[in-house]
């Protein structure tokens, strides 16, 4: 079994996630006592929050590549980040390394076209939703038309996720509010949302979507043990 190297901490409350569901996949694919081979490292969120709000994308990037070198010098196999919208310098992180970075938006468009979708709504940060980092890939490598909500829906998407889920609280009305959001998005002709912050599975139940959502911590996650096991 291969280790699989996390970059966590944006925010924990997703971190904690990851770290179940790989070890939950190893288990159900092993059997027996197995668990998955991880080494984590974590940041300071409130440091990344921070530059993330003044823009200064560069010297994320360059805290990025430190936490991926920490972990291919500790023995990693490959490289989790354990963050949708952080991918967004994504590009230090595989300049840093001499080992395989699975990009969560790969995982996804492979998920997404697993289930013969065209059509699909971007829902995370507005960072994510307003960038073309992640809608490039959907588009250029799996030929997906994306959607992202209108500029209100934006704000209060971005809101929610600031001000609410990387803090650890789920609100039924957070809850309703996103809800609706992917109603609309539907209604664009949306055929499936991809729940593009790694909180956001959190707070939005599958079964209460009208239509099929794409956890992407679950995605992410599952493409890491496929490496693992591999």
């Amino acid at each position: 079994m291969k280790t699989i190297g996390m970059i966590g901490g944006m925010s924990w409350e997703s971190s904690k996630v990851y770290y179940q569901h790989l070890n939950e996949m190893v288990r159900d694919q092993l059997g027996g006592s197995h668990s998955a081979k991880t080494i984590l490292t974590s940041v300071d969120f409130d440091e990344i929050e921070r530059l993330s709000f003044s823009d200064d994308w560069d010297q994320i990037g360059n805290l990025m590549a430190l936490q991926a070198k920490k972990l291919e010098v500790a023995g990693s196999d490959v490289v989790l980040l354990c963050t949708n919208t952080i991918h967004l310098v994504s590009n230090f992180i595989t300049d840093a390394l001499h080992i395989p970075f699975l990009h969560i938006a790969h995982a996804t468009g492979q998920a997404i076209k697993e289930k013969r979708m065209g059509k699909v709504a971007l829902l995370g940060t507005k960072f994510t939703m307003e960038n073309d980092f992640y809608t490039k890939i959907l588009t250029e490598d799996f030929g997906l038309e994306v959607i992202v909500p209108d500029e209100k829906d934006r704000e209060n998407l971005h809101s929610i996720i600031y001000n609410q889920l990387v803090k650890g609280i789920f609100t039924k009305e957070s809850k309703a509010i996103c809800l609706e959001i992917i109603r609309r998005m539907e209604l664009q002709g949306a055929e499936g949302a991809i729940l593009g912050c790694t909180e956001l599975p959190l707070l939005i139940p599958a079964e209460e979507a009208s239509i099929h959502t794409f956890d992407t911590t679950k995605i992410h996650a599952q493409k890491a043990v496929e490496f693992a096991l591999s």
